[in-house]
């Protein structure tokens, strides 16, 4: 028999090798879905553009991000939630409470700031494990159960405060408040704060078997149990973080309001929740990326800057939100029919 030979494997087309690193890179930044915020962020950006000299001004664009700051740390505790087909709207309550909770121990009882701001952050990390653990121990809606516990905290808040705010914060508590300059543009600490946190849950939920585990319990909660996921584990410690993050958009509150307000973020919780619907990640679980919530953030903040710059009322903001908020839901309705 004639000896046959088998040509060597070539290599694959460098085109070939450009699309699929940038297919790759893509999917680890949110996968397609990512791109749908992306160019409504685009289009917003331009239109005030067109609108407005001042909008694209360094000085405006880093309002913005300080702007988003505390909506958008609150908004990554809310994102983890929501992967496992949660929800908490006990965010915004639990926030106000550490941020007072830290302003007291640092100014009226003369406890050191950096113990006081562990106090705070252990506190709210605290809330967040109760709210974890009435879901996994009780098997309560996520829904009943952080709205009780927005009325139960925000009732504690009150009486701790007395209602009365905590002023002349040491500068310890304000630091995240406090910016440098890059050029002609004024960076706080807390919007660098801010992204890190967005970086570390990107890479927690993207890069590691415990993101896989989230997205999984999402998914399908009684199949990710089948396949050895300690599903209950894992929602406890999610809740459990969101509490810490939301401990951290305490700290950051206290350096952009520069008191300790107990009403401060009334709507905070809903906020927080309109930067994940608008970034595209879905409310059934499962399905988005931290990354789609940055840009929903974005995309807020945009807009009501934006519209305040071109003098249109505050209403206006506030409908033309909710009016995105139905449509990014409706967007995803439509997505999850299709692909059953």
């Amino acid at each position: 028999m004639a000896n046959t030979v088998t040509p060597a494997p070539q290599p694959a087309p460098a085109a070939a090798q450009r699309r699929t690193s940038l297919s790759g890179l893509v999917e680890q930044l949110g996968g397609v879905s990512t791109l749908g915020p992306v160019v409504a962020l685009a289009i917003a950006v331009i239109v005030f553009t067109l609108l407005s000299a001042r909008f694209m001004t360094p000085g405006n664009l880093s309002a913005i991000v300080e702007q988003v700051m505390v909506v958008g740390t609150l908004a990554v505790g809310q994102t983890l939630i929501i992967l496992t087909a949660g929800i908490d709207l006990s965010n915004g309550a639990i926030m106000v409470f550490s941020s007072i909770l830290m302003a007291k121990l640092a100014t009226l009882q003369g406890v050191p700031v950096p113990l006081a701001i562990l106090i705070g952050l252990i506190a709210a990390a605290a809330v967040g494990a109760v709210n974890g653990g009435l879901v996994t121990r009780l098997k309560l809606p996520p829904f009943i159960v952080t709205l009780g516990m927005l009325n139960i905290v925000l009732s504690i808040t009150l009486l701790y405060s007395h209602g009365a705010s905590v002023v002349k914060l040491p500068a310890g508590l304000l630091f995240f408040g406090r910016f440098f300059e890059l050029g002609s543009t004024r960076i706080t600490y807390g919007s660098i704060l801010m992204l890190l946190i967005f970086a570390v849950a990107w890479y927690a939920l993207t890069q590691t078997a415990w993101g896989k585990h989230v997205y999984a319990t999402g998914n399908n909660a009684e199949a990710a149990r089948r396949s050895g996921i300690r599903v209950n584990s894992l929602l406890l410690l999610v809740y459990t973080i969101a509490g810490l993050i939301y401990g951290i958009a305490g700290l950051l509150l206290l350096g952009r309001v520069t008191v300790g307000d107990p009403l401060a973020g009334a709507t905070s919780n809903l906020d927080s929740i309109t930067a994940v619907v608008i970034g595209g990640t879905s409310l059934f679980g499962g399905r988005g990326s931290v990354i789609n919530t940055l840009i929903g953030a974005l995309i807020v903040g945009v807009l009501r800057n934006g519209l305040t710059l071109v003098g249109i009322d505050a209403l206006y903001q506030t409908l033309a939100t909710g009016i995105l908020v139905i449509l990014a839901v409706a967007l995803d309705q439509l997505a999850r029919s299709r692909a059953r």
